[in-house]
């Protein structure tokens, strides 16, 4: 996420230093979405660090196999 960041700094500067606007205003409008982007993933990750998947149960598998000998 740093080297994303960076890069586009990078070019921002870049753009701004040869006049380009128009790329200028690209680059500015895709750092936002990063910015945004990287915020909503650090929320998701902080909010979820662990996962509950439950505990299977095989009480109804065990009786059937029993049954049959």
């Amino acid at each position: 996420m740093k080297e994303i960041h960076a890069n586009l700094l990078d070019r921002l500067q870049e753009a701004k230093e040869q006049g380009r606007l128009g790329e200028f205003a690209a680059i500015e409008a895709s750092l936002a979405a990063a910015e945004q982007k990287f915020a909503a993933m650090r929320d998701l990750a902080a909010r979820h660090t662990t996962v509950n998947l439950g505990m299977p149960d095989f009480r109804g598998v065990v009786a059937h196999g029993d049954s049959e000998q």
